[in-house]
Order: structure tokens, then sequence, then C-alpha cells
């Protein structure tokens, strides 16, 4: 009978057996703390051991998972927005290793919905996310980490095509600035704040803080926030270029709401490579970029929305965009 231990966290990504103390297995890039066995699976050679402990964890995980997406996360289609709402209140929504995984895999379903048109990340009031789960990580070693590369699926935000609202209330530091700064438009109340304190630890921005600040600021005020690890206000990011725009504490979430349904009246072809064709720009030359734009731009006379939209125009009426 497989039993997880008390301590099962479901964010590491090792297991133990009592047959083998001290030796430890990847289950894959899902992972769990200490699992016990409350008795050995029976004789057989360590990868029959092996592949018994992962089919036990992979049914565990399964049970498990609809309890957690409940408690981490709210996600729901409105109005074909796809929203993701980061719910670990007590925590000021710090990000861990289920945490991410969860907001992950629910923007990727979105993104492959076709019902879907935009999406959008939340907290609530009090905060964005605070910043990562330190206690995670706080007796962690550099093997351990390595290994874990707690931050090695953040790359699959960047390979979503649809657009990626955020709507920041309260606090958003560290893994939160990160996770805000993966998204395409930035929606902030004017009581949140911003920053990359990890300084303040002893360590750095791990999850792209550094590059991607950087590039949104210029080196001069990301090297002020991140070595400082200074706060922030929203009408100072908005005049850093952080954010886009700011709007009333009480209207935060609608705000973006309101973003997102002007973004679903869109062409979602012509949505998705105008997303595609500014990131361009921050990883090529000029020259390579005005070439890629070029070829989107043509591209899109391929599609029955520019048809459309250029007919509605002539007419003098509203385009309907079918995604086509």
């Amino acid at each position: 009978m497989f039993v997880p231990s008390a301590d099962t966290g479901l964010g590491r990504d090792t297991f133990t057996n009592s047959a083998l103390a001290g030796r430890r297995f990847r289950i894959g890039h899902i992972g769990v703390d200490r699992v016990n066995l409350a008795r050995d699976p029976g004789p057989g050679t360590g990868f029959e051991w092996c592949r018994t402990v992962r089919a036990r964890i992979e049914h565990f995980l399964a049970s498990t998972y609809d309890s957690r997406m409940a408690s981490e996360i709210k996600s729901e289609v409105r109005d074909q927005i796809g929203i993701v709402r980061l719910n670990r209140p007590d925590k000021l929504n710090a990000l861990n290793y289920d945490l991410m995984t969860l907001v992950i895999e629910a923007l990727e379903r979105f993104d492959a919905d076709q019902n879907v048109r935009c999406m959008l990340i939340a907290g609530d009031e009090r905060a964005f996310a605070a910043g990562a789960d330190i206690n995670e990580m706080s007796d962690a070693s550099m093997i351990e980490m390595h290994y874990r590369n707690m931050f090695g699926r953040w790359v699959r935000i960047k390979q979503l095509r649809k657009p990626i609202v955020a709507a920041v209330s309260g606090y958003a530091l560290g893994g939160g600035c990160e996770l805000m700064m993966c998204c395409d438009i930035i929606i902030a109340s004017e009581s949140a704040h911003f920053g990359q304190p990890e300084i303040n630890l002893g360590i750095i921005p791990g999850a792209g803080g550094t590059q991607r600040l950087t590039r949104a600021v210029g080196k001069a005020q990301a090297m002020d926030l991140i070595l400082t690890g200074r706060m922030i206000t929203a009408v100072e990011a908005l005049a850093m270029g952080l954010i886009s725009r700011v709007v009333p504490a009480e209207q935060w979430f609608d705000e973006a709401l309101k973003v997102c349904r002007e973004l679903c009246q869109k062409a979602p072809v012509a949505l998705q490579l105008g997303k595609e064709t500014v990131a361009k720009a921050f990883e090529t030359t000029l020259t390579e970029g005005i070439e890629f734009e070029k070829k989107l731009f043509y591209m899109l006379f391929a599609t029955d929305d520019q048809k459309e939209g250029m007919r509605a125009f002539q007419e003098k009426r509203q385009a309907i965009f079918a995604g086509r």
C-alpha cells in the first residue's frame, strides 16, 4: 500500500524507501517530497521497484490534482477570457513549485482552447504575488537547486501564443514581479508596489528578473532596483515603463477584464502575430526584426479576418472576427 509521509508537500522531486535509505530518484517534472512505503513492493530489480513506486506516485498525484487545483489557484473561462487567480492569501500568494505548475498548466489549457482569445492572471487585493516561497528553498544546497530546476518550466509561459493580461494589486515582488513581467499588458492598482528584493536574502532574481527588468526599464533603473532591493509605487513603475496602466484601487480587476474584453474583439490571429513580433524585437537586430514583421504582415492577408476587417472599415461597421 502506498502511503505518503506526513511531510509530503508535493513540492520536491525525490522519493525514498526504507530498503534504499539515502538514495534519491527523479520521477519526472512533477515531483513529491519524501514518500514512504508501508512495505516494500516485493522482490525484483531496482528498475522494477522504481516502476512500481512511480505508478503509485502518479496515481496519488492524479487523485490529489483536483483538490490542489481548487486550493492553490482559481481558474475559469468568462466571455472568451481564460482567468487564473492565485489563491494562497495566507502567504500573500507566494510562489512555490505546485502553484507555478498549476498556473502554467492552466495557461497552456487556455492557450489550446479555441473558445479562449486572451488570458488574465491576477492575485487578490493584498498581493499579486509577494515573491517565492522561501520555506521551499531556504535549506537547499546548490546541487539540490540545480537538479530541482525550479525555474525551468517558466520558459513555457514565453511559448504561449495568446495575449496575457496581468491584473496587479498590492505586492508584486521577487518572483511575483517576474511572473508579472512574463505578461503582455499589465494593469496595476494605484496602491500596487513592485520590486526585486532578492538581494536582501543574499541572492539575486532567478526567474528572469535581471533580464526582463533591464529590457523594460533600462540598465540604470534595473541596477537601482536589483542592487538595492527597494520597492517602487505604481506611479513610479508606470513612469519607468514597467507597467502599462495605473487605475484606481477599487477598479484594478474590472479594468483588467475590460482590457481583456477589448482584446477579444480583435482578430485572434493578428493578436497572436502582433504579440510574437513585439517579443521578437528583444531578441534580434532592427533589420531582422523589420523583415520578420513584414513577413507576418503579408501572412495575415491569407486570413478571412483581414478581409472582414478591411471590408468592415470600408462599410463603416463593426468587424466581426472569426479567428480564421
